[in-house]
């Protein structure tokens, strides 16, 4: 083979990893796109992230295209995705990456896709709440889970858009009618509640944080979210005033960074390391690793309501077995019913926007 075919060559493997399918390479290329590599540099998943544009889903893209179970990675958003994947395609790991762009391309994004992870739709801003951003979000999830009940309805998905105790119920919804609904397929993330929780308890504990795990369960919104400080590993104990202190800050972290960024942003960094982490747990299950438990908004017989956060094992077919809530204390039971109370409006909201 000459050096000249064999730089065309090269030349047309970079293209064919960096342009949509509807790219047509030139005549002169003998190589084209389909003949290229399908699965990356080696074995793994082929996830898509929709929303890859964003302030979240741009370092959730970077810090995907470095997991090592990542074998193909479809950046999908309506503005901008070319830019984003030519950037991170630029990395030395093993996923490869590829663009797509707008409406007409969404399909080709969810082609043979294990999981999907959705941080589409409106950032919170300040003096906004998580409902504010429904009106807006609702109909974005329910475009985008139409797309994969069509191209994908075996794929895991992990839903970040928010409101997420309403849009988790709107895309069960859409997947219902679509008859491909599998309620341990549907994963709303609520890591980052999670991640909050174990670095905030660290801090009053004088622990490292990757050393701490503080079940937090309920919703991913103000008073649903319960972290249950009685069953922090390791054990420990708090005076009325830290479990005050703790469980308002939990609840209204995004609130917290939505404030420091003054109108600047909420919190799409510490998302996307949790959404990352949520993931790349996702992942694990899919791969046959045993015994990943984390927390999770789902389909769930937990409480008397259709949807609940609590622990979930993780597996090959998503949340394969829910976790009970466990032994609560009186504050926990009071803040349980508080939450139950609120999430059960959100709920509803979800459906009724499909229903209506």
């Amino acid at each position: 083979m000459q050096p000249t075919s064999e730089a065309n060559q090269r030349i047309a493997r970079i293209s064919a990893h960096l342009h949509p399918p509807n790219f047509q390479m030139e005549e002169s290329f003998s190589l084209r796109r389909e003949n290229c590599r399908a699965k990356g540099a080696g074995p793994g998943f082929k996830v898509a992230i929709l929303g890859a544009a964003g302030g979240i889903g741009q370092p959730l893209s970077m810090l995907m295209k470095m997991n090592p179970l990542v074998s193909v990675l479809h950046l999908y958003d309506v503005v901008n995705t070319p830019g984003v994947t030519a950037d991170i395609s630029h990395m030395d790991t093993g996923a490869v990456v590829r663009s797509f762009l707008g409406q007409k391309q969404l399909e080709d994004a969810l082609s043979g896709v294990d999981l999907v992870i959705i941080p589409a739709g409106v950032p919170r801003k300040p003096g906004m709440t998580r409902d504010d951003l429904f009106n807006i979000n609702a109909g974005i999830v329910r475009t985008l889970c139409e797309g994969i009940a069509k191209c994908c309805p075996r794929a895991i998905v992990n839903l970040i858009s928010n409101p997420v105790n309403s849009t988790v119920p709107i895309a069960a919804e859409v997947f219902k009618k679509a008859g491909t609904y599998d309620p341990k397929r549907l994963l709303g993330v609520t890591m980052l509640d999670v991640v909050r929780a174990n670095t905030f308890v660290a801090e009053v504990l004088g622990l490292d944080p990757r050393q701490v795990d503080v079940p937090v369960v309920g919703g991913h919104a103000g008073v649903t979210i319960l972290p249950l400080l009685s069953q922090v590993k390791p054990p420990s104990t708090f005076t009325p005033q830290e479990t005050d202190y703790l469980t308002a800050r939990i609840q209204n972290g995004g609130t917290e960074v939505v404030e420091a960024k003054a109108g600047a942003g909420s919190a799409t960094l510490s998302m996307a390391y949790a959404a990352v982490k949520f993931a790349d747990a996702c992942l694990r299950g899919l791969n046959g690793d045993q015994g990943v438990i984390e927390c999770a908004f789902v389909d769930s017989q937990v409480t008397e309501l259709p949807f609940f956060a609590s622990k979930v094992r993780l597996g090959r077919n998503g949340a394969e077995e829910i976790f009970p809530l466990g032994p609560l204390n009186e504050y926990e039971r009071a803040g349980l019913e508080k939450a139950k109370k609120e999430l059960a409006e959100s709920i509803q909201k979800g459906v009724s926007f499909i229903k209506k």
